[in-house]
């Protein structure tokens, strides 16, 4: 990480079912800073789910709403940022977050992933005939972008509390970075 970023936020990003929600309401709690799940925004600002948005129209639609809420959130300061599971596959979203924002990426397996959101009904992506492969495909995908971020943090057999405090430990760690001339 560059020691002459200004670190206004923080930003979980990684697959679906890594944590990020429920970590990142923890770590707001922690901060005193507000908690932003990007996916809500977009449902909020559209008055519709994620879902309908994939479905009626397309997922680069979707990816373009995304984008501009990343674009809207790099001026604010004292967030906890959750990203959808795709966002950072875009550069351009990752360089936004980077910006002002300790980019934290929450990893688990495939397996530990389909455990967790098997009963899910709403992960667009999942609505495949193979949601295991799906997600063993995807992950695959994104792998390069996720290793992109400040930190990795594998989430598997560790409690939310355990996962916020590693993440936490790492963003006072960051905040505290002597800046270069």
């Amino acid at each position: 990480m560059s020691n002459d970023r200004r670190l206004r936020n923080l930003a979980l990003v990684g697959f679906m079912g890594t944590g990020k929600s429920s970590v990142g309401r923890q770590l707001a709690d922690e901060l005193g800073f507000e908690f932003v799940d990007t996916d809500a925004l977009i449902e909020s600002r559209t008055g519709r789910p994620i879902s309908d948005i994939f479905a009626q129209n397309g997922e680069a639609v979707f990816r373009q709403l995304e984008s501009q809420v990343v674009s809207d959130l790099a001026a604010k300061g004292k967030l906890v940022i959750s990203t959808g599971g795709g966002l950072i596959v875009n550069p351009e979203n990752l360089a936004s977050l980077k910006s002002h924002a300790l980019v934290v990426c929450l990893w688990a397996s495939p397996d530990a992933i389909w455990q967790r959101v098997r009963s899910q009904t709403h992960r667009p992506l999942l609505a495949a005939p193979d949601p295991l492969g799906k997600i063993r495909a995807l992950l695959a995908e994104r792998e390069p972008h996720y290793r992109q971020a400040d930190v990795l943090v594998n989430t598997e057999r560790r409690s939310v509390r355990d996962v916020a405090l590693h993440v936490l430990h790492q963003f006072r760690l960051a905040c505290e970075a002597p800046r270069q001339p």
